[in-house]
């Protein structure tokens, strides 16, 4: 297993990961244009299932819904890939070593993105009237792909402050600098027993502001997306960028929780 000074090395290199997220590069900022420009030019049908999604996604957070994860066959993929057969529940995840976590995680995010990619492709072919079944299903794909990320990491996407966590994760992959900020402090005390039911309240309040954001960000994109033929390309890239930058941010917050708690218990020894 680690010893204290591996641990502190990869919190290291989390801690600048979080540095690097300060600012945006040109092309995302261009991309944070009102989504109201694309509210004027979507069809009421499109409209319609955005305002479906966000009540299908709020009951995520209550009770997991349709986006709650096979834990069984995530198990039996992590006893395949690591060197650890012994794994027959999600706690038991917890005490394998970091490398074997992050090497899992690796992988994970290289087979989400490149599915990813396909999607957006495949739905961008068709412009606007495939644009509906993309929406719904790239978003599906982040919340399963965290929920995955979690349970790498030995955490219950079952537990319902486990899900709020989650969405936190996405929210924080498409959030300003001062959002993100915000973000890591509620996430520092999310678990403090003193405070959880507090924060669960807040958080269930804040979920429609979590689709938005994410709804804004790719706006632009999505808007390219409807061109037919040409939005094969406009889609990948999309669908690619969200599906990266939500399994990076999934990855770096769920290891930094993991090896916090990996320090605690070398300290009680």
């Amino acid at each position: 297993m680690e010893n204290l000074e591996q641990l502190e090395k990869h919190l290291r290199e989390i801690q600048a990961w979080e540095k690097d997220q300060k600012d945006l590069w040109f092309w995302e900022k261009l991309g944070r244009i009102p989504f109201k420009i694309l509210d004027k030019m979507t069809p009421a049908f499109l409209q319609n299932k955005i305002a479906l999604l966000v009540d299908e996604l709020g009951s995520y957070i209550q009770s997991g819904g349709q986006y709650l994860i096979n834990e069984q066959a995530m198990l039996q993929k992590i006893r395949n890939n690591s060197s650890f057969h012994n794994i027959f529940a999600i706690s038991d995840i917890g005490q394998i070593p970091l490398e074997d976590m992050i090497a899992l995680s690796d992988n994970l995010q290289n087979e989400r993105v490149k599915l990813a990619i396909v999607q957006g492709a495949s739905t961008g072919f068709g412009g606007i009237f495939t644009l509906a079944i993309d929406i719904p299903f790239i978003l599906g794909m982040a919340l399963k792909t965290l929920q995955e990320i979690a349970i790498i990491h030995g955490y219950d996407p079952n537990d319902k402050m486990e899900r709020i966590f989650i969405v936190k994760c996405l929210q924080f992959s498409s959030a300003d600098i001062v959002g993100k900020e915000a973000i890591l402090k509620e996430l520092s005390s999310m678990h403090n027993t003193n405070n959880a039911a507090e924060n669960m309240i807040s958080q269930l309040q804040g979920w429609q502001e979590v689709f938005f954001t994410y709804r804004d960000q790719f706006g632009w994109k999505k808007l390219f997306q409807m061109i037919p033929i040409a939005g094969m390309i406009f889609g990948a890239y999309a669908n690619k960028g969200m599906i990266q930058d939500v399994a990076e941010a999934g990855i770096m917050l769920y290891r930094k929780r993991r090896i916090y708690e990996k320090i605690n218990e070398l300290n009680k020894q």
